[in-house]
């Protein structure tokens, strides 16, 4: 399989305005590959770097150093991210719109003709199962419904690369299982997706490689069967936690209060 996200010693750096303008080093010469059709999970701890990278491949953030790519294109080229499709951690929609507005709004920004928008619009409806709430407003939907609806709009464009920021986080577990039969079935057609989480149970089930950073450095890649075998853990979790640096503490151990015991 050929890569068609990579990042070549990656270096973004930021002006702390706590600490007298300091500098913070966001990603510390990172290097990515993603192969077309594979589910990829990112992962790492809260500030290691994960949404910075999202950030430079979506063109928010320029690099210090380094170099990203998608399709062999510079990302600092907007023709780079035509064919990606992007659902954020967050999403804010206008909740009076419905479901079906929303998806022809961004028809609409890719220049879709009315035609096309209708063939594509029903298909996604039926790709994220929500052809019966299509005509109502978004404000009535539930916290899994608005992801579907998110990701039917990450796909509005057919993009070949689907970029997924926490698409799993604050859903419960049908609504985790919905989302993650669609991630696979965009697989099955095709595409490729970048899956950044915090819910490393999801990325075990359905990631195909994974990456683990931590201070803006790489620290492990692999598969998942491949990195337990290397750390001779029995699940991803654990391997995260030992890449990671965590050290248990123990917390049940008794606090010292000055008070001799009975």
């Amino acid at each position: 399989m050929s890569g068609i996200l990579r990042t070549e010693k990656l270096r973004v750096e930021f002006t702390s305005r706590e600490f007298r303008h300091a500098t913070k080093v966001a990603l510390s010469g990172l290097d990515l590959e993603v192969r077309a059709g594979e589910i990829f999970g990112f992962l790492g701890p809260n500030g290691a770097g994960k949404t910075t990278t999202i950030n430079v491949l979506l063109g928010f953030v320029t690099p210090k150093s380094g170099t990203a790519y998608l399709f062999g294109i510079d990302v600092r080229q907007p023709i780079a991210r035509q064919r990606i499709g992007y659902l954020p951690e967050m999403t804010y929609y206008y909740k009076f719109l419905t479901a079906e507005e929303l998806l022809r709004f961004y028809a609409k920004i890719f220049g879709l003709d009315r035609a096309e928008a209708d063939k594509r619009i029903d298909r996604l409806f039926k790709l994220v199962d929500l052809e019966q709430a299509r005509r109502r407003p978004l404000k009535t939907y539930s916290k899994g419904m608005q992801q579907r609806v998110g990701l039917a709009q990450a796909l509005i464009n057919d993009p070949d690369l689907l970029i997924l920021d926490e698409p799993t986080s604050g859903l419960d577990p049908l609504g985790r299982m919905k989302v993650r039969e669609i991630i696979q079935r965009v697989k099955s057609e095709g595409k490729t997706v970048f899956f950044s989480s915090h819910e490393l149970g999801e990325v075990e089930t359905i990631c195909d490689r994974v990456v683990i950073i931590n201070e803006g450095a790489l620290k492990a890649e692999g598969r998942v069967a491949d990195l337990v075998q290397k750390y001779q853990t029995r699940s991803l979790e654990q391997v995260f936690l030992k890449v990671v640096g965590y050290e248990p503490g123990n917390i049940l151990a008794p606090v010292a209060t000055g008070i001799p015991a009975a």
